[in-house]
């Protein structure tokens, strides 16, 4: 009789343990499929963020040189008319991250500056140049930069990044929904990130 309870004893046990690890490498297992299943999303969130903007503007270049002791001046001018198109661009796939599996979170350590680019497409009235002063490749050159940054100038303080901005928060916004349903914490350096506007801040 005693041996048949030692042995009832014992076979509880072995079940008991084989249970115990069959949980244990359960929720192993769906620690690696969550890591997996972020890891997978922070990189089709990688994709290129674009806020676009077109501007016209008109210019008008002037340049002089003076010959014989300054007594004689040659003078070349043009009207320009600009159209531009601006595109701020913020790539995601620079966005730098770790996974710390242990404490169940996600850490954005890194995110890229805004891009600017800037496309002129210039077209020019009213052209008068001199013998001595005539318009040469220098001159074109010399415009579309005067013209690239002013209007590089007035982007900065236009909505055009504040737009831009939004578009990146709503992307950096799908990174926390995931990791917020998933129970993990999400953190931007040592700051927690627990709704939107904390992106916003950040940013500021």
């Amino acid at each position: 009789m005693r041996k048949i309870l030692y042995g009832a004893v014992i076979l509880i046990l072995i079940l008991l343990s084989f249970r115990y690890c069959g949980f244990k490498d359960d929720g192993h297992q769906q620690l690696e499929e969550h890591s997996a299943l972020i890891e997978k999303t922070l990189k089709n969130v990688g994709k290129l963020v674009v806020t676009e903007g077109e501007y016209a503007e008109v210019f008008t270049y002037e340049d002089s040189k003076e010959f014989y002791l300054d007594i004689l001046t040659a003078t070349k001018k043009a009207l320009v008319v600009a159209n531009a198109k601006a595109t701020i661009s913020y790539d995601l796939s620079k966005v730098e991250t770790s996974i710390d599996e242990t404490t169940q979170t996600v850490y954005i350590t890194n995110i890229p500056e805004p891009e600017l680019t800037i496309n002129p497409n210039l077209e020019y009235y009213d052209i008068q140049q001199d013998l001595f002063n005539p318009f040469e490749a220098e001159d074109y050159n010399v415009i579309k930069s005067k013209v690239t940054n002013t209007l590089r100038k007035k982007i900065e303080a236009s909505s055009l990044y504040t737009n831009a901005e939004n578009r990146l928060i709503t992307e950096l916004h799908k990174i926390y929904i995931l990791t917020n349903s998933l129970g993990w914490t999400l953190q931007y350096d040592a700051t927690p990130i627990t709704n939107i506007t904390d992106f916003e801040k950040l940013l500021d």
